[in-house]
């Protein structure tokens, strides 16, 4: 967290800072004759679509085999139909694997089977929820806490050992997680909640999406920067990155009427292309290395996070989520295996 920045967390969450980025900056792409991926395994997460179809896409042309984690394995296979045109690559460097992120149960399974790779790199954790109405999952949890938060974390801490011990040469595997601009703009109200996992189980006064949303990305910032406390970048590099307001995701699907009206005109005047978005995505997994550990990616640079990420009551609540998240995941022995993990490198 001593990383030196060319901008200030409070100046890079403001409004003005967002449009600036959306309109006049475009991360530059990373090419195979600076990085080559041949014979290295990536994993992406709602990878049917949207930018992270176009992070498989811009994988595949680094020469990495892609695991499309997807709900749908019909749509998957469009997915892989889509990246197979125009390459000449061989069956293997595709590969189609269900994940059900609501779904605890699918997530272990998903872990168990990664197990039996010959290598995994890179995990590129994607997928999410945008819910244009409140819904709670079987946990009782609030469905984008739920997926958004709780399930991707979950997965982040089951594919630490599996990438450290099926990484290919000397070099770390990575694991990021996508992040969001509106992760600057939550209002956290329920900070003060003891305990505050618990507290997303009740029922907002009034259903904000676009705030609870940005809640679930600010949670998930704050959970990594206390993981990658115990986890060493020579072993893992953990991170997590923004793409930016991108057209082409499905993140809107469930809007309709007037808001989805206004997100298209939103999306007309501001969002940048998904193959856009993805750039930082790969360059976060890429050419930054350990400087990226516990680290937030903007247009391919480490930028602040949330400024209240820096703050006191910002480490406190890191610490307590931590802790608290820990306890709700510990069915899955998530503390045995980040001790394990954090024993040192291989």
């Amino acid at each position: 967290m001593a990383t030196k920045f060319d901008i200030s967390p409070e100046k890079r969450a403001s409004q003005f800072q967002f449009f600036y980025r959306q309109l006049f900056v475009t991360p530059p792409p990373v090419l195979r004759r600076d990085v080559d991926l041949a014979g290295k395994t990536a994993i992406i997460t709602g990878a049917n679509g949207g930018i992270g179809l176009e992070t498989a896409r811009q994988l595949l042309d680094l020469g990495c085999a892609v695991i499309l984690a997807v709900r749908d394995e019909r749509k998957g296979d469009i997915a892989c139909q889509e990246l197979s045109n125009g390459r000449n690559i061989a069956p293997e460097m595709i590969r189609i694997w269900k994940l059900d992120l609501s779904s605890y149960d699918s997530i272990l399974a998903f872990a168990e089977r990664a197990k039996h790779l010959e290598s995994l790199d890179i995990a590129i954790l994607n997928a999410g929820v945008y819910k244009a109405t409140e819904s709670f999952s079987p946990t009782g949890y609030e469905e984008g806490i739920q997926i958004n938060f709780l399930s991707n974390m979950l997965l982040t801490v089951l594919l630490l050992p599996i990438i450290k011990e099926k990484r290919v040469g000397n070099s770390p595997g990575h694991i990021c997680v996508v992040s969001s601009d509106t992760a600057a703009w939550s209002r956290l109200e329920e900070r003060s909640s003891d305990p505050l996992l618990s507290a997303f189980k009740h029922k907002m006064p009034t259903w904000d999406m676009a705030d609870r949303y940005g809640t679930t990305k600010l949670l998930g910032q704050l959970f990594l920067v206390e993981l990658a406390k115990r986890i060493s970048p020579s072993v893992v590099t953990l991170s997590c990155a923004n793409p930016g307001f991108c057209h082409g995701s499905e993140l809107a699907r469930e809007t309709h009427g007037l808001v989805r009206f206004i997100y298209k005109i939103q999306s007309y005047f501001l969002s940048r292309s998904s193959s856009v978005g993805a750039r930082t995505l790969i360059t976060a997994v890429t050419t930054l290395g350990d400087q990226a550990h516990g680290q937030y990616v903007e247009d391919a640079k480490i930028q602040p996070m949330t400024p209240i990420v820096y703050k006191p009551e910002g480490l406190g609540l890191a610490k307590r989520l931590y802790n608290e998240t820990l306890d709700e995941l510990s069915f899955a022995g998530v503390g045995d295996i980040i001790s394990r993990v954090s024993q040192g490198a291989r």
